[in-house]
């Protein structure tokens, strides 16, 4: 499957993004997905996850009650709703599949990524 993330940009402190992943390849279904981003020297971290159904999401503490993820399967696309942003939140998102039912937290669980979009957050 290939993936293609958008949306990055520049916002200020408080404001709000929307991230999209878009895939293509393969039957979106098939794959656990999910979100991940990374700052220069330092690990990528796991930022949210939806299982193949969207019944089941996951999200790193740090986001919780901030961004929203969601999927749409007719459309093959993966959505990451980000408000109350925080200059913290200034990073490299990636988007990721998995063929996995479980473990989305770690990023050895996904087989693809896609180029990352930045997203910028002004103090």
């Amino acid at each position: 499957v290939q993936l293609q993330a958008s949306g990055g940009g520049l916002v200020q402190a408080g404001g709000s993004l929307r991230l999209s992943c878009s895939a293509s390849g393969r039957t979106f279904s098939r794959y656990g997905m999910g979100w991940f981003r990374q700052v220069p020297g330092k690990e990528r971290e796991f930022v949210a996850a939806i299982s193949r159904s969207g019944e089941s999401i996951y999200y790193s503490d740090s986001v919780k009650g901030r961004f929203a993820i969601s999927r749409d399967t007719l459309k093959n696309t993966m959505y990451l709703q980000m408000n109350s942003l925080k200059p913290e939140d200034t990073a490299v998102y990636y988007c990721a599949a998995s063929i996995y039912y479980s473990g989305y937290e770690a990023k050895e669980r996904y087989e693809f990524w896609g180029p990352g979009t930045l997203v910028t957050v002004s103090s």
